[in-house]
């Protein structure tokens, strides 16, 4: 083990000291949370709104039974009065940063608070605990002995209020970086900020080339296009080339299943080592602890307390949220958080499912708003990625993005999923590939398989081939090039698939 990584590691232990107690208490970690959320908020307006003082000797039943559940829509006017320079309202004191939230691709921005307590105990001290959880699983793993390329979105930091600052995640969390993680990261500030993206990757590319770059985070997909340009700009065959050393990905903002195959021919080194992360603008909640498994831990020491909502019962005017205690494995659930950032309640937009309850881990699913189910086979976003990456296997190609969308029944036609799909490597045979897709997703999903049983309800599945660039050149009309900007992979309406065909014409 190099000096480096003993130093670093010695550095981390209370961090992953603090990981192993969650995982072994986690219950009581929660409770703990609990109350310290709401002894903090007590004496805001919102705090006394619902009389926190009294929910300290009550506890989080009567929380969830007194405080209702929320959208961005419900806290918005509160979070407008924090955003002007109001103190107290949702969190003790003023708040300073507002991140703007990514990932979908709605025009309307929203503007969440970024708390000094959600800035050091949520997103840095969490970020802490991934790497002390990659140093103990990995000891000789080069990530801490070189650079760190971070490539993160397109918003420069603006200002909000009269004191009050905004800009995605990335750029809140770089503009506030402790100075020895600072000093590790590439490129710099002004490069990372870039407003332009297509500016902004070729500068990053040619700032980065020389570069001891040893370990990567970034959205998988804007990755990409960055190895692509600096492969273009060296003339090098694979990334290796260019960073020996590089052995380690922090990937999140969209499913990695359908990009991992590229990324495998696009870097040589046997020791590369990918890690999911579930970092948010509301929090950081997960990340994967054990790289050889496709779930991530979830955290729970971090000033977020959670409640999960079962899918199924989602659009019930009567829903109810269940603490974590109450979860089960293998069920869709919408999750619902509060925080030290100051959103109680929250409906956050993404759909997880349990693998294991000892301790919690998780798999992203989807979006409550990104499904089909417009003949009650509830495909989620997990189902269509998996079922993707087979198909390619099974058919020899490789998808480069893709999106999904019903077509509805009508006198002449049976219902059916249309996928309108960009290659990097097109199969040889399509009908193959749409045969392997309706395969796979049937086993993965019963109720697929029920809705496809003899094509009464669901006829099998329709390929669109995608033109170069097709998804690329939506979200540049849209001015959401970078970071965790995509196009959704599923929608139960054909709004968006509609604009991209009549690109693709």
């Amino acid at each position: 083990m190099s000096f480096a990584n003993k130093l670093i590691q010695a550095f981390l232990k209370p961090n992953l000291e603090r990981a192993e107690f969650s995982r072994n208490y986690p219950d009581e970690t929660q409770f703990k949370v609990f109350n310290y959320l709401i002894k903090k908020a007590a004496n805001t307006e919102f705090g006394k709104k619902y009389s926190f003082n009294e929910l300290l000797g009550i506890g989080p039943s009567e929380f969830s039974r007194r405080v209702p559940l929320s959208t961005y829509e419900g806290l918005k006017p509160y979070i407008e009065r924090v955003a002007k320079g109001e103190k107290n309202i949702l969190w003790p004191n003023k708040t300073k940063w507002f991140a703007m939230s990514s990932g979908t691709t709605d025009a309307r921005s929203k503007y969440i608070p970024i708390t000094n307590d959600s800035l050091y105990k949520c997103h840095f001290e969490v970020g802490q605990q991934a790497l002390a959880v990659l140093g103990h699983n990995y000891p000789n793993n080069a990530a801490f002995t070189g650079k760190a390329l971070a490539i993160g979105g397109s918003r420069q930091i603006n200002k909000l209020g009269e004191n009050a600052f905004c800009g995605d995640l990335s750029a809140v969390l770089i503009s506030n970086l402790p100075l020895w993680a600072a000093m590790k990261r590439v490129p710099a500030r002004e490069i990372a900020l870039m407003e332009s993206w297509d500016d902004k990757i070729e500068k990053m590319a040619h700032a980065v080339i020389k570069e001891n770059v040893t370990s990567i985070s970034g959205v998988p997909s804007w990755t990409l296009v960055l190895f692509r340009k600096i492969l273009e700009i060296t003339g090098k065959d694979n990334i290796s080339q260019i960073w020996p050393n590089l052995e380690l990905f922090w990937h999140g903002g969209v499913n990695f299943k359908p990009y991992r195959s590229q990324y495998e021919k696009l870097i040589a080194n046997p020791r590369m080592v990918y890690m999911e992360t579930y970092n948010a603008s509301e929090g950081y909640f997960a990340f994967q602890d054990n790289p050889n498994s496709d779930d991530m831990l979830l955290i729970l020491d971090a000033g977020i307390y959670y409640e999960f909502i079962p899918m199924s019962d989602f659009d019930s005017p009567n829903r109810q949220a269940i603490p974590l205690c109450d979860v089960k494995t293998d069920v869709n659930y919408a999750m619902v958080i509060s925080t030290n950032g100051g959103l109680w309640r929250y409906i956050i937009g993404d759909t997880v499912k349990f693998t294991s309850l000892r301790p919690y881990k998780i798999k992203i699913t989807g979006r409550t708003k990104y499904y089909i189910n417009a003949f009650g086979e509830e495909l989620v976003d997990d189902n269509a990625a998996r079922a993707i990456r087979v198909a390619s296997q099974l058919a020899n190609c490789d998808v480069k993005e893709y999106t999904a969308a019903p077509v509805y029944m009508n006198a002449n036609e049976r219902g059916r999923h249309q996928w309108l799909i960009e290659f990097n490597i097109p199969p040889d045979d399509i009908d193959k590939f749409a045969r392997a897709l309706d395969s796979e997703l049937k086993r993965l999903n019963s109720d697929y398989e029920a809705k496809r049983y003899k094509d009464i309800s669901l006829t099998g599945p329709e390929i669109t081939i995608a033109r170069e660039n097709l998804f690329y050149d939506w979200l540049k009309e849209k001015g959401r090039l970078g970071g965790q900007n995509k196009v959704p992979r599923l929608s139960n309406n054909r709004n968006i698939i509609d604009e991209l065909l009549e690109m693709n014409a």
